[in-house]
């Protein structure tokens, strides 16, 4: 089976998130919370639109599907997407608390521990074969985050806790075979809202009088919410979650770049040298992919 386009749409999604500083540091001076809430607002009112209205089909389809399912396994399936919506929601807010209120790069330090829990996850939890040639690109990708994490605790344990989020959400999606992705991040886009709704409150979330703001929340439910979303949700359906948790080495690499050369963020050598052995990790660890399309061909 080709498997390209499954892995083109996972390299589509990350490049894409790498980019979501450009939509996000605009509106820094907003709280994380507001922004996370007007984000997931936007985001559920397009995908009911879409899922209700161009993708009805998809949505009956899924509903008899989990009818289908025996009791037990329409539970735990339940209750798996409600573990999935709980840790995306707290992904998104430490995501925008880290990227305005500490520095982009710690946001790409996440996304570079992220891979390699993901990775270590599929070999533990869903039982996926890791080749030789990629432990050794984890353990490659592991110097890397080591070099960049030397002397930076607190931004290392915010990027561990991000990470961790996001690469349980990601395993997790293997769980909804069978199911259509919009209607799952549907889904899940809803029980982030019902997650936030109680502690809104307590925020004093308000709305924002400027129309800058409402601009850049419809950028950024479009185009760095639901379009890589969907992608990435899509690629699981055709390769391993490891193979998706190490091509998310792309988002870093470029939200890093855009840190140095487009925010002025300082860097030094060190930092160069261990995003260059991070990047030749992802090369690592695809390699056998790349060798075994070769030789199908």
């Amino acid at each position: 089976m080709d498997k390209s386009r499954y892995y083109f749409s996972a390299i589509g999604a990350f490049a894409t998130w790498g980019l979501f500083s450009l939509a996000l540091r605009p509106i820094k001076e907003f709280p994380p919370l507001e922004i996370l809430f007007y984000r997931v607002i936007a985001c559920l009112l397009l995908l009911a639109f879409i899922v209700f209205v161009v993708r009805k089909q998809a949505l009956v389809s899924t509903i008899t599907f989990f009818k289908a399912l025996p009791v037990p396994s329409r539970r735990n399936l339940l209750l798996w997407n409600v573990l999935a919506g709980f840790l995306l929601t707290t992904n998104w807010f430490l995501f925008i608390y880290v990227m305005n209120f500490v520095s982009v790069k710690a946001t790409s330090l996440a996304y570079l521990v992220c891979p390699i829990l993901t990775t270590v996850l599929a070999g533990i939890l869903l039982n996926e074969q890791i080749k030789k040639l990629q432990w050794m690109a984890l353990a490659v990708g592991a110097i890397g985050c080591g070099m960049l994490a030397a002397g930076h605790f607190y931004d290392l344990l915010l990027s561990i806790l991000i990470a961790l989020s996001y690469a349980f959400y990601l395993i997790l999606q293997k769980k909804n075979s069978g199911l259509d992705s919009f209607v799952v991040l549907t889904l899940h886009v809803s029980i982030a809202v019902l997650c936030l709704l109680p502690v809104l409150p307590f925020f004093g979330i308000g709305m924002p009088a400027e129309a800058r703001f409402y601009g850049f929340i419809s950028i950024i439910a479009v185009a760095f919410t639901i379009f890589p979303m969907f992608l990435s949700l899509f690629s699981l359906k055709g390769i391993k979650g490891s193979a998706v948790g190490m091509l998310m080495n792309i988002n870093p690499i470029i939200a890093f770049s855009l840190s140095v050369f487009y925010f002025k963020e300082p860097a030094d050598a060190w930092q160069y040298l261990a995003y260059s052995i991070v990047f030749l990790s992802v090369l690592l660890f695809n390699l056998p992919a790349l060798l075994d399309k070769k030789g199908s061909r």
